[in-house]
């Protein structure tokens, strides 16, 4: 069984990597060696399932040639638990 993504805000990140490996046309083994991050954590940032830190982020979106905040632009923090 697959992990679920760790919050809409993951997911949403995710998607956004995705979408911007695909229009440069890279697989998660491209994008991985571009960046320093091991492809199978690539899926699972792709998938929402990792948390990632600032400079993984950094990492991502230079690697993708794009500035980090278009990936991070808009996202919500989950909400907090009590």
């Amino acid at each position: 069984m697959a992990s679920q993504p760790v919050s809409q805000a993951t997911q949403e990140f995710g998607a956004r990597v995705r979408a911007q490996r695909a229009r440069l046309g890279w697989s998660q083994e491209r994008l991985g060696e571009a960046c320093g991050i091991h492809w199978s954590m690539v899926g699972q940032i792709e998938r929402g399932q990792r948390n990632v830190g600032l400079h993984n982020i950094l990492k991502l979106a230079t690697a993708l040639g794009i500035d980090a905040g278009d990936l991070v632009s808009g996202l919500q923090p989950p909400p907090q638990r009590s």
